[in-house]
């Protein structure tokens, strides 16, 4: 790899658009009434299948630079695809378009990449059958058949897994959907889907553990900055928590609470992060700064109820682990296996190859610190996070590890090798 070795992160940085926050936004602004424009939008290959299947629906969407200008087409202003939709590795692009896809006059076939035709769909699927939607998979997964429905009903759907994406998939059924749609959690997920639709003019009411969304009622385009994306961050984050002799500062990033549980888990540990909230807002989502410096830190446990605000983070989190003094037992963490790759696997085997000390169980694992790790090869198991979390392990050891297919980290960070050179010193 290019950077060297044993090193220290500083300087600033400015992560891009919030990928979570993009899909939604895109979608959203496709169903609107009037244009949007949607600054700051995430430049990663995921939120391009977004765009690329709303064009392939007649949308207007056109990229300029970071920048993405939407004609909205209303509710029901879109055109029958040729072709089946492709939504790539992106599981978001695939549960979140299923939701307003089961509303439309005409069929439609949803497929993506080998990787996303390994995940699980049948839990976006069953709730828009219950709303009246004809979808059918192929035992489960990708592809997907959506056929043409105009009479979707409201339901009342109490969430049986903690999923944003089944959510979101629900909430936008919903604004097509004859009556109320209410979906009560367990557990919270993240909110970025109830925000977007609130500033858009949808009918929306919230209560803890549950939001309801009025169907019939028409979105309003609208030009937003949005937010840096957090969980690219975390990576640098991190690394600059345990780098000896490291500072770095985050400029305007995301920090909706539903999105920042690594920062507590790290204060936790004993990371010194300040935390600065801007007075503006990102279309709706706060936005800050972050100085982090390096610090001693100390193992923590991360139990079941956390896992859904850190799903994205806890490849790195694990890196850290290693570094930290004592134990780090991570529990409940079964939704890691269905990811772009069975994340706990992939976890447990790479640190395992570079020496660390590593016990897994069915749902998680734990990590005993302060062993020296040694450079290794490194499987990414075609997953972004896991590359980019394997470069953050590689910056603290004597030599570098040979990790596969780097280019991966386009998915969702194609700048990320960039930025860590930027700030490797």
């Amino acid at each position: 790899m290019f950077f060297r070795t044993r090193v220290r992160l500083r300087g600033h940085i400015c992560p891009p658009g919030d990928k979570s926050v993009s899909h939604r936004r895109a979608l959203l602004s496709a169903v609107a009434v009037g244009p949007s424009r949607l600054s700051n939008f995430a430049t990663g290959d995921d939120c391009r299948s977004t765009l690329t299947l709303l064009q392939h629906l007649g949308t207007e969407a056109h990229r300029e630079g970071d920048t993405v200008n939407i004609r909205g087409r209303g509710k029901l202003g879109f055109r029958t695809p040729v072709k089946a939709l492709n939504a790539g590795n992106s599981g978001t692009t695939a549960r979140l378009s299923a939701g307003f896809l089961a509303a439309q006059p005409f069929d439609s076939q949803l497929i993506g990449d080998e990787s996303l035709s390994r995940r699980p769909l049948e839990r976006v699927v069953a709730p828009l059958r219950r709303m009246g939607g004809r979808l059918e998979t192929e035992k489960g997964h990708l592809p997907m058949t959506i056929y043409g429905n105009r009479n979707l009903k409201g339901i009342d759907y109490k969430m049986p897994v903690a999923s944003s994406q089944v959510k979101s998939a629900i909430l936008i059924a919903g604004l097509f959907a004859e009556g109320e749609t209410r979906i009560r959690e367990t557990v919270p997920t993240r909110d970025h889907t109830e925000i977007a639709l609130q500033a858009m003019g949808a009918e929306l009411q919230l209560e803890p553990g549950q939001v309801t969304v009025q169907g019939g009622v028409r979105l309003n385009g609208q030009d937003v900055v949005l937010p840096g994306d957090f969980s690219s961050a975390a990576f640098y984050i991190a690394a600059a928590a345990f780098l000896p002799d490291s500072e770095i500062v985050v400029e305007r990033v995301g920090l909706n609470k539903t999105r920042t549980a690594m920062l507590d888990v790290l204060r936790e540990m004993g990371a010194n992060i300040e935390i600065e909230t801007l007075d503006s807002v990102a279309g709706g989502e706060p936005i800050g700064r972050l100085v982090v410096r390096s610090a001693p830190l100390s193992g923590t446990v991360i139990h079941q109820e956390r896992i859904p605000f850190l799903i994205d983070e806890l490849p790195v989190l694990a890196v850290v682990g290693c570094f930290a003094n004592g134990t780090m037992r991570v529990e409940g963490a079964n939704e890691l296996r269905v990811k772009e790759s069975d994340r706990l696997n992939a976890i447990v085997e790479g640190l395992r190859a570079m020496g660390a000390d590593v016990e897994a169980f069915s749902d998680g694992f734990e990590i005993r610190g302060g062993k020296s790790l040694q450079p290794c090869r490194l499987a990414s198991y075609g997953d972004h996070r896991m590359v980019m979390a394997w470069a953050i392990a590689s910056l603290a050891l004597d030599g570098s590890c040979d990790i596969d297919d780097l280019e991966q980290v386009r998915i969702s960070y194609p700048s990320f090798w960039t930025t860590l050179e930027q700030l490797v010193h």
